[in-house]
């Protein structure tokens, strides 16, 4: 399988403002929609799909392909978005997002190309990804697991049971990247259930960690294109974001957590998203 062509740090940035323009449209038509997540890890998924990972969209289920589980999958605008960007599916599928009998639902679910594992109730993803990390490596498989997690799901005991699994196998093929924006739906994290320090919390757990701006192309391409970033240990790499990230009306703000723009915001957002 071929990965995709390396791009220039210029050309990834400005697939990321195509991606944020696409997730905007999509949603308001959809007329619901997380849209402050999926604005905050468009940077990251951008990043995985555009130069990262080992994908061939003409070949979704190739054996040696690279996996990636969106275990926020409340994030799925980003991820249908990118996806159609790819070629996974043609772009008009977008405009079917949360139609009747449509698989671009609310949540991810199998039969879309690209998707690898259904996820919606937060916290499992990791688990996830740490199985198929595992059965690589006793299958003699090269390929890597990205797993994307919310840091609001972070709560989730399943997270730290995978972590310390990961950890224990030494899954160097396992990536986790946390979404770090600090807000989820009730609030402010640290409010809600304190986090910090994060990055002690994983390197106990026996993981390599890399802290970066989530929303910086080199830093992101640097962080992930070298890994394990600790020999025979898995990676976390925690993107520091920031909520809708590119609308300033977004950004931010905890009641944009589940809502779709007006066309008249809609409008407004796409202005400032093309002035970028």
């Amino acid at each position: 399988m071929m990965a995709v062509s390396s791009a220039g740090i210029s050309d990834l940035e400005y697939k990321a403002r195509e991606l944020r323009k696409l997730i905007i449209q999509m949603v308001t038509e959809g007329g619901l929609g997380h849209v402050g997540p999926a604005l905050s890890c468009a940077d990251i998924i951008t990043c995985l799909y555009g130069d990262i990972m080992n994908i061939d969209p003409s070949n979704p289920r190739a054996d040696d392909r690279d996996r990636f589980i969106l275990s926020a999958g409340h994030k799925c605008a980003a991820l249908y978005c990118i996806l159609a960007l790819q070629g996974f599916f043609p772009m008009d599928t977008l405009k079917t997002y949360l139609q009747e009998d449509s698989l671009l639902g609310g949540h991810p679910v199998l039969g879309l190309p690209g998707v690898e594992f259904p996820t919606g109730s937060l916290g499992h993803g990791l688990s996830i990804g740490a199985g198929m990390a595992l059965a690589a490596r006793l299958c003699n498989k090269n390929h890597k697991v990205y797993v994307l997690l919310g840091d609001g799901e972070l709560a989730e005991g399943t997270v730290w049971e995978a972590a310390m699994a990961a950890g224990h196998y030494n899954l160097t093929n396992l990536v986790a990247i946390i979404d770090r924006n600090t807000l989820q739906c009730d609030g402010r994290t640290e409010d809600v259930m304190s986090l910090e320090p994060l990055a002690s919390k994983w390197e106990s757990f026996g993981w390599g960690v890399r802290t970066v701006n989530g929303h910086d192309m080199n830093e992101l391409r640097s962080a992930l294109s070298m890994v394990p970033v600790v020999g025979g240990k898995p990676t976390v790499v925690i993107a520091r974001t920031r909520k809708g990230r590119g609308v300033s009306f977004i950004e931010d703000r905890r009641e944009w957590h589940y809502r779709a723009p007006s066309q008249e915001e809609a409008i407004r957002a796409l202005k400032e998203l093309e002035a970028r």
